[in-house]
C-alpha cells in the first residue's frame, strides 16, 4: 500500500497545488513559462497516477478487509456511475447546460465516481485510494468555487445533447467492455 500512497501523494498532491498555493503556482508559471510548468506538472502527474495504480493493484493481492457490503451495493454504484460519465463529459463538450450550471462538472464526477466506489469496496487500500479522491474532489470543488468564475458562456441544448449521449455511450463502454479489461473487475 505505500507503492499507492505515495502515488496518490504526488498525483493528488500535484492536483491539489492551486486549492492551497495558487499564488506561488502563478509565480512559478511565470518564473519557468507556462509550457515548462504544464510539462512538469504532466510528469509528476503521470508518475505519481501510475504508481498509485500499481500500488492499488499490488493492495488487491493482499488486501486487508475493513467491512463486507451488501451486493446491492455494486448496483447502485452502477447506477451512481451513469451521471459520473454524463458529468465528465460535460467538461469537455462546449455549450452544454450541466457545465454552464454546475460550473466544474469533471471534479463532481470524480466526487460521484469515488463516493459510489467507498460505498462497494470494503477493502482498507479501496477507502485510502478512493478516500483521498472523494477528499480532494471535496476541497477542489470549494476551492473552484471561491475563484473568479470563468466567462459565461451560452449553452445550448445540441451541446446538451451532446453531452448525454456521448456520455451514456462512454459510460455503456466502460462497463460492459473496459471495465473489467482495466481494473480486472468485472461490474457485476
Amino acid at each position: 500500500m505505500f507503492v499507492m500512497i505515495v502515488g496518490l501523494i504526488l498525483f493528488l498532491g500535484t492536483h491539489s497545488i492551486r486549492i492551497f498555493a495558487d499564488d506561488w503556482r502563478r509565480k512559478q508559471m511565470s518564473r519557468m513559462g507556462e509550457k515548462r510548468w504544464k510539462a512538469l506538472f504532466s510528469l509528476v502527474s503521470i508518475a505519481g497516477l501510475a504508481l498509485a495504480i500499481w500500488g492499488f493493484g499490488r493492495m488487491r493481492l493482499d488486501p486487508t478487509w475493513v467491512w463486507s457490503p451488501p451486493v446491492g451495493l455494486r448496483h447502485l454504484v452502477s447506477l451512481l456511475m451513469i451521471p459520473a460519465f454524463i458529468l465528465l463529459v460535460a467538461a469537455y463538450v462546449p455549450h452544454n447546460h450541466i457545465k454552464a450550471r454546475l460550473g466544474h462538472p469533471m471534479v463532481l464526477a470524480v466526487k460521484v465516481w469515488a463516493f459510489a466506489h467507498l460505498l462497494a469496496n470494503g477493502r482498507l487500500g479501496d477507502i485510502v485510494f478512493f478516500g483521498a479522491f472523494l477528499l480532494w474532489a471535496v476541497l477542489d470543488f470549494r476551492s473552484a468555487r471561491r475563484r473568479q468564475p470563468a466567462p459565461a458562456v451560452t449553452p445550448r441544448a445540441s451541446g446538451t445533447i451532446v453531452t448525454l449521449v456521448v456520455g451514456l455511450v462512454a459510460y455503456y463502454l466502460f462497463a460492459f467492455h473496459l471495465h473489467v479489461w482495466v481494473t480486472g473487475v468485472p461490474v457485476m
